[in-house]
């Protein structure tokens, strides 16, 4: 790997400050069902029905102030909020993409066992 930092001051990281901005324990799988486009805050609840809405809540805004999701709100009756990645969620895509696949690779290895 190409260090560009010093490996004695953890704060310095670069994979320190991705487990920073992807803290949540939900944000990973948020930005997974967001890889396939635009979801209403109902959409999301319902394929994670295991969050409360107070989580959901506090896990997309973690991950829209660190510019990873875009919230739009429409000024309608009833309230309509959706959700999309940015430019920049699309470009963690690849990375859940290695993760993923690394996942399938080592539950396919520990079957084995």
């Amino acid at each position: 790997m190409n260090n560009h930092y010093d490996e004695t001051n953890i704060t310095e990281c670069p994979v320190g400050f991705v487990q920073k901005v992807i803290s949540g324990k939900w944000s990973m799988v948020i930005i997974y069902f967001l890889r396939a486009g635009t979801l209403r805050f109902g959409e999301l609840q319902r394929k994670l029905p295991n969050l409360t809405q107070a989580t959901l809540t506090k896990e997309l805004r973690s991950l829209e102030s660190y510019g990873l999701v875009h919230r739009e709100v429409y000024k309608q009756v009833p309230p309509k909020v959706e959700y999309s990645l940015t430019k920049m969620g699309v470009k963690f895509l690849p990375v859940l993409s290695a993760l993923e696949e690394w996942a399938i690779e080592y539950e396919k290895d520990n079957k084995k066992s």
